[in-house]
Order: C-alpha cells, then structure tokens, then sequence
C-alpha cells in the first residue's frame, strides 16, 4: 500500500456512552472529544473505564447507549473491521505479536497481498525499512528480526507501525512508552507532535502525569465510570488533576517514616555475570535502596541474578553476612530472597488462576500435608492478606488476570509477605498502576522496610526513585556509576550519572 498524506481533518466526539457488564456498569453516560489537530489525554484510575471506552472505539465492545460521531456523522462500529474503515486506530499497551515471523510481517498482518499465493520477502521487508524511516524506528528495528526476539519495547515500535501504515484520522495511544526508554519516549513524542500538526486527532491514556503535561493540549478525566472534566493542559495542574482522577489530595504520597537501617541483609561484592559488571552494592534491614538507570542498563539482569535466575559468574552475593551461591530461584526463595518482576502477567501471576491460588503459590509447601493443599489454611492466608494490602476484588476466588493491574501488583507482594521474605527486589512495581494505587504500593513498601525488610526497587520513573529511596544506585551499561543518598540526590544528578561515560572517580560519587 502506497503512504497517502491526510489533509482533512475528523473530529471523533462520543457521547452519553453507557457499557454494563451484567451489573456492572462500566461507563455511564461518558463524553469524549477527540478534536483534528488535538493530543488529548484520558486518564484515570485503573477500573475507571477507559479500556472500556476504548474498546468502543475499536469496535471490540458495542455501547448500551449513546452515540459516536466522526466529523460530526454518526457512525456504529459492530466490528473491529467498521472501525478500521472509519479511520480509527488504538495502539495497545500490549502490542499482539506473532512470535515466528519477521517484524516485516508483524507490520503488515493481515494486508498482506500475494501473487500465485506468494509474498515477496524482498518487496515486504525494502517496504517495511521504508515505512520504519517514515516514522523514525528504522535505529531500532530490522525488518527481518523475528517476534519471539524484540525486547517490550521493539515490540511497542511494531505496534505504532502497524497501526499508522495506512495514514488514519484518528489515532489512540493506549500507555505507549510503558516500555520504553527516555530517547524512545522522546522520540514517540516528536511522532505524536508531527500527527497532531497533520491535522489528525490524538487520544493519549497515560498513568505519567509528566508525560500529559509535556505531550497533551486537553485532559478528559474519568472515575468510576463517569465523566469528572475536562481541563485545558495550560489552565491546569498536576495537584487539580490528581483530585479529579481520585477524589482526594495525594500530595503526601511519596512520603517514608524513614529510620535508621539495621545490619546488612543483602550484599554484593564485585558480582559480575553476562550481563553486569563488578557490581558492589548493599541493603539494610528497614532500607529501601533504588537501582536508576536508563532502560538497558542492566537493572533487569541484576535483578535476576539476585533472585538465582542469572548465574553469578565471579564475585559474592552475601545474605546476612553468609555467602551464597544459587543455581536456581528456588535456592533465593529458601534464602529469604523474593522478586515481584518487570512483567508481572507474564513472569509473577498465573492469569487463569485465581487470587488464593496466586497468593499461596510460595508457600504450598507450608500448606501441603502429604501432598495435599490444605485449603482451610489456604484460605485464611489468602484472606488475611487481601485484607492487609487491601487487594480490590469481589473474591478470593476471582481469576487474578481479571484485577487491575494495580491489585495485581499487590496479589505479587502479597505472595512475599506470606513467604515472610526479608528481602524484596521489586522490578517496576508501579509500571502500568494508576496514581491511587501507586500511593497504596508506596505504603505498602513504606510499611515492610518500617517492619525491617530490605527493599531493592527498580524503577525508572526519577519522582519515585527520589521519594521512596533512602539510596539510590545508579548504573549504566552493567556498571555502577554512582550512589547518592535521598538527601543530596535530585533529578539532575540521578541522570548526570545515568549518562555519564568514563567519570572520573571523582565525578561518579557527586
């Protein structure tokens, strides 16, 4: 398919859209404005019904009631296929894939024309370079690499090609940089901005209040299903919409009951693997250290490595002073070692089970008696914890994979703190988590480092690291470049080292 440029400009505007879903209702009597020429950000907390919405938009859902008009006609969209056709994309937070073809392929699933019953490889993959360079990934991404081998964030790019090839009108961005690093994210902005000034309409959902003060002219806030505002970015602020999108001030949300730390529960000492190099680094007893870097430098891999995933290939990891060597994550669990990962549906949770079943899954063993569950114990721990994290859902029999992801984060750490772990490695704990729940995650960590767990929390938003650190290490490339304390560290500081090549011993300890 030949690029066309759009000139004309479609504005979308739902309105009064009412979804139920048996007694549920989802969203009730919700307008959205989409204008040409437009970023506007819908934000809220998770459960607030913007997936919903969105999947109205997509043609996934169909309303109970209300109306969508495109340039001021309305249009129904009893398909996916009707909304295509109409000019609408949603670019999802968690891109489809195709494992075992090429990212050429991947890019034009479902549009691919043959002749005889063949596909040019050559043709497809000259065509996907070209539309890579249209839209600036041609640096990240080769056409022939296949699915299964793009990190999160290559398979992110695919999705945004994918869903701009044929030049829609109206294009929505579902937590697109989630996945991705500060040159990424800056990078999907300037595409965003050269959209909006073609004249086409962009919807933006983000939990990253810097990202809509920085990309959106408009934000739409949702809760509860209902329709709070609409505020023009110039005439608001970051407290106005944080009030709008929960119904509270947060203003105290990153605060620590900070304590003087006790002896060393985890100590690595020039710890190298495939991965990381001569990584020195300690964590106390009531601590919480932060590990900040850009993505790529080796946070993930280390984390691994601690929780006996990654082999240590030289140097020591020491638990409260006795050195370990572990050949499996088993090995760190029976040390006292816990890690709620990155991707938490795909490597913590098992989706299609449910709340208890996840809660228990570390400690069978405790409950097990010759091989069997036994379930009035499974119970009352998985009570006793959906009540002290204050985990939202209608049972303890709910699927996990049907929680927010923000309850999903705290089934994770609700499984450690049934384990009695001492020692937590949290991987982006907040990653895709609305505002309120990140305030509840903050308190939660605050509260295990005030009982005497020692937190390792990897997290590359800088207002989180800031807040909930007592140290904060930063690394780059599989190095340390440098360690601050929550006193003296600022934004600046934390990127200066983030960034820096080959400091000097003096400038790599600011």
């Amino acid at each position: 398919m030949t690029p066309t440029s759009i000139h004309a400009r479609a504005d979308l505007h739902a309105r009064g859209i009412v979804k139920n879903f048996g007694s549920v209702r989802a969203l009730a009597g919700v307008d959205l404005f989409l204008p040409a020429g437009q970023v506007t950000a819908l934000m809220g907390e998770n459960g607030a019904g913007k997936s919903t919405l969105l999947k109205i938009l997509t043609g996934d859902y169909q309303p109970d009631a209300g109306t969508l008009e495109i340039d001021g006609r309305p249009v129904s969209f009893a398909t996916p296929i009707d909304s295509r056709a109409a000019g609408v994309r949603v670019i999802a937070q968690e891109p489809e894939i195709v494992p075992f073809v090429s990212v050429a392929e991947n890019i034009y699933v479902g549009a691919l024309h043959s002749r005889a019953g063949f596909v040019s490889q050559r043709d497809l993959q000259e065509r996907a370079a070209a539309d890579l360079a249209r839209f600036g990934f041609e640096r990240f991404l080769d056409p022939t690499t296949r699915g299964i081998d793009l990190s999160p964030a290559q398979r992110q790019m695919v999705e945004i090609v994918r869903a701009l090839i044929d030049d829609p009108q109206i294009v929505c961005f579902d937590e697109p940089t989630s996945s991705l690093s500060d040159t990424e994210t800056r990078m999907l902005f300037d595409l965003i901005a050269r959209l909006r000034d073609e004249g086409r309409a962009v919807g933006y959902v983000s939990h990253r209040m810097r990202e809509i003060f920085d990309i959106a002219d408009t934000v739409t806030v949702l809760r509860d299903g209902a329709l709070i505002g609409s505020r023009a970015i110039a005439e608001t602020s970051v407290g106005e919409v944080v009030r709008m999108m929960v119904g509270r001030d947060l203003s105290a949300m990153y605060e620590r009951n900070r304590q003087e730390p006790g002896e060393i529960a985890l100590e690595l000492e020039s710890v190298s693997t495939d991965d990381v190099t001569d990584i020195s680094l300690t964590v106390r007893r009531g601590e919480v250290v932060a590990l900040a870097g850009l993505v790529g430098a080796g946070r993930t891999e280390l984390a691994l490595a601690i929780a006996g995933d990654r082999p240590i290939t030289s140097g020591a990891l020491k638990v409260h002073g006795s050195a370990r060597r572990f050949t499996s994550p088993a090995d760190a669990i029976a040390a006292g070692i816990g890690l709620a990962p990155e991707e938490r549906k795909a490597d913590a949770l098992i989706m299609v089970r449910t709340v208890r079943d996840n809660i228990a899954l570390a400690v069978l063993d405790t409950l097990s008696r010759f091989g069997f569950v036994n379930r009035r114990e499974e119970r009352q721990l998985a009570e006793r914890y959906i009540a002290a994290l204050r985990v939202r859902t209608p049972s303890m029999s709910q699927l996990v994979g049907n929680l927010s992801g923000g309850n999903q984060q705290k089934v994770v750490l609700a499984r450690w703190l049934a384990r009695q772990t001492d020692i937590l490695v949290l991987d982006e704990p907040t990653r895709g988590v609305d505002v309120g729940a990140k305030a509840e995650i903050y308190a939660i960590i605050d509260d295990l480092a005030a009982k005497g767990v020692a937190v390792l929390v990897i997290s590359s938003e800088l207002p989180e690291v800031l807040g909930l650190a007592d140290r904060i290490v930063v690394m780059q490339e599989g190095r340390v470049t440098g360690e601050l304390h929550h006193a003296n560290a600022t934004e600046e500081r934390i990127l200066t080292l983030a960034i820096a090549d080959h400091l000097s011993p003096e400038g790599a300890r600011p």
